[in-house]
């Protein structure tokens, strides 16, 4: 976001005069934005549809007559503000009144000085986080928006295999090592030499046991074969 004025920016510069024409340049816009490449991102979300898309994943219990900001919103909110850089969600107590974030999720923005406001970090929460013991959204009071995790799978599966024009053959899956530093002689303790020291490394563990899993299956196909 655009810092807001203080005492030692000035009002105004004034330049040598260039061609009989006054050059001046003042601070006083209404509206600034330091966002303007969102409508590029917001263009491409509209033409893939992906916020659209995952939107139809979640199921929405409230009441829509309350219902201010619908579930495509809250999520391409989100997502737009991850794009931005912005993954804190205290961040959307400024970016709620962004004009080109409204903009973005299609509001309507007149020329009136109240811009429409979008959604603020609680509301999100709602949608991002619910706690494992609200077993039922719809009797819930506060989280009422649950999510198919399925579905959501499927449908990243699905836009990666629309960015090709035939479904590829073979997948490469390039996993960056986590690293986590140990000063001492525990167990399962890998050297990596990108970081100069031994430390955990999660991700190769985990890996690890997903081949011999996978080999296990291999195996055990062919022996019934």
């Amino acid at each position: 976001m655009t810092p807001q004025k203080t005492d030692c920016i000035p009002e105004q510069f004034k330049f040598e005069q260039v061609k009989s024409c006054p050059v001046v340049v003042n601070f006083k816009a209404e509206t600034v934005t330091s966002d303007a490449g969102l409508t590029l991102i917001a263009e491409l979300d509209r033409k893939r549809g992906i916020t659209s898309r995952l939107a139809r994943c979640f199921k929405d219990y409230r009441n829509m007559n309350r219902v201010d900001h619908s579930v495509k919103s809250l999520i391409g909110q989100r997502i737009y503000g991850l794009i931005m850089g912005y993954e804190d969600l205290n961040d959307h107590e400024e970016l709620r009144h962004d004009p080109m974030f409204a903009l973005a999720l299609g509001k309507i923005v007149g020329k009136k000085k109240e811009l429409p406001v979008l959604a603020g970090k609680s509301t999100l929460n709602r949608i991002e986080h619910c706690p494992e013991n609200v077993s039922s959204r719809a009797d819930s009071r506060y989280h009422r928006i649950e999510h198919n995790a399925e579905a959501i799978e499927t449908l990243l599966v699905e836009i990666f295999l629309e960015s090709y024009s035939s479904p590829p053959r073979q997948i490469t899956i390039d996993l960056d090592v986590t690293d986590d530093l140990v000063h001492g002689h525990q167990e399962e303790v890998l050297f990596n030499p990108y970081y100069h020291g031994y430390c955990y490394a999660p991700l190769c563990f985990y890996f690890s046991i997903f081949r011999f899993i996978c080999l296990l299956f291999i195996f055990k196909d062919s022996d019934n074969t």
